[in-house]
């Protein structure tokens, strides 16, 4: 039976993919000092199988897009499964911290593939709005995991220990594979390309040379960033700051995952509407940053409203549901025969964006105040508007009419 690209059952194959990558991440989070108690070892040093995991995912997605591009999506989304398959298996018979963290590391580098395949997809078979509202369905999974992996890892970590957690990735590498079967390949192979290191870097140059798409991926990893600034910034403010349990922060930041679905939904409402992608991104930034600029403001006068960060985590969150989805089409629109490449560089370049914000609400938090996450998270939506407005707009504007 072949999974046709207008049905659900290929939307959910999409959203498997794409959010395969984000368990591994997610799901560990409530583990971490039971894994370090059971290895012997320092939560310090455990949480390396965070760092290990993370440095493995965006290192293999350089590999993985120029092969994609030459080979397909279905290969390497299989191999990547079934080494997310091998590698937890590896995690949960470890027996010593050395060993987990090397199958962390093989389980990031097989889990990235089936995240840039789904993206790479959409380029292959959709175009225009449709290829917009297909990638708003990525952000919708990609963002839902976190509302759901920490509670599932939690409960895991009661009922079975530490080591029950890695079952779910296998779970999930197995029903993908079983998914991928009913899979036609969707890439446009050329069988004449070849894949050399020249290459691959003549594609890598031509990524970042081409205006429209590099000032795409700059926007959307910075737009990710003014929102790690608050998944960073708004736990050491209500946990440090405010006293909060883990548990009550969980339930709030739960509402800002919230928000990036219901920023997907407004994007599909306005797109009913007939507002461009264009005017579309441009909602996103300006109420992204009216937030941050009111949330710095308070943080300027010495003010503490849990309820106006409350709001400005959920208006950051749906406008990056509203940005995200047509800025990740747009990179992909110039250069279709390379979109492997595109997506692998995309994610690359989030990831950036995403750990340098949350290394530097960390760095500047004072204990006590949401400084720390308002300015940075202003900064970030200040360089989305600048990629934006000083890069794409004019590359697009003097674009020559095909």
């Amino acid at each position: 039976m072949r999974i046709q690209p207008n049905s659900f059952a290929f939307t959910l194959l999409l959203g498997l993919l794409a959010s395969l990558p984000t368990f591994g991440i997610d799901m560990i989070l409530p583990s971490l000092s039971a894994t370090g108690a059971d290895l012997g070892a320092t939560p310090a040093e455990v949480g390396l199988a965070m760092s290990v995991y993370l440095v493995s995912l965006g290192a293999a997605l350089l590999i993985y897009g120029p092969i994609s591009d030459r080979f397909g999506r279905k290969p390497i989304a299989v191999f990547g499964s079934v080494l997310v398959i091998i590698a937890s298996l590896g995690c949960i018979f470890s027996r010593s911290l050395p060993q987990l963290l090397f199958f962390r590391a093989l389980q990031g580098a097989g889990a990235s593939a089936p995240g840039i395949a789904a993206i790479a997809i959409i380029s292959d078979l959709f175009d225009g709005e449709v290829a917009s509202a297909k990638m708003a369905n990525v952000v919708l999974a990609i963002n839902i995991v976190p509302m759901i992996a920490p509670t599932m890892g939690a409960a895991l970590l009661v009922l079975s220990g530490w080591r029950a957690i890695y079952a779910v990735p296998i779970a999930g590498g197995l029903v993908l594979l079983a998914a991928l079967r009913g899979f036609s390949e969707s890439a446009r192979i050329d069988p004449d390309a070849r894949l050399s290191p020249a290459a691959v870097t003549r594609d890598y140059l031509r990524i970042l040379r081409q205006p429209v798409c590099a000032g795409y991926i700059l926007c959307n990893a910075a737009a990710a960033g003014a929102v790690f600034a608050y998944i960073t910034g708004s736990s050491l403010f209500f946990i440090n700051a405010l006293g909060l349990s883990p548990y009550q922060y969980g339930l709030i930041f739960g509402s800002s995952s919230l928000s990036v679905m219901a920023g997907t939904r407004v994007n599909r409402i306005l797109d009913g509407w007939g507002l461009s992608p264009a005017q579309l991104i441009a909602i996103g930034l300006a109420v992204s940053t009216i937030l941050a600029t009111t949330l710095f403001v308070m943080a300027i006068v010495g003010g503490k409203s849990a309820v106006l960060v409350v709001l400005v985590m959920i208006g950051v969150a749906l406008s990056f549901g509203l940005i995200s989805p047509h800025a990740m089409n747009g990179a992909l629109q110039p250069m279709p025969e390379i979109a492997g490449s595109i997506s692998a560089v995309m994610a690359f370049v989030q990831m950036i964006g995403a750990a340098s914000s949350s290394a530097l609400v960390a760095a500047l938090f004072d204990g006590h105040s949401v400084f720390s996450m308002a300015v940075v998270m202003l900064t970030f939506c200040l360089l989305a508007i600048a990629a934006y407005v000083g890069v794409v707009r004019p590359a697009k504007r003097f674009a020559p009419v095909a």
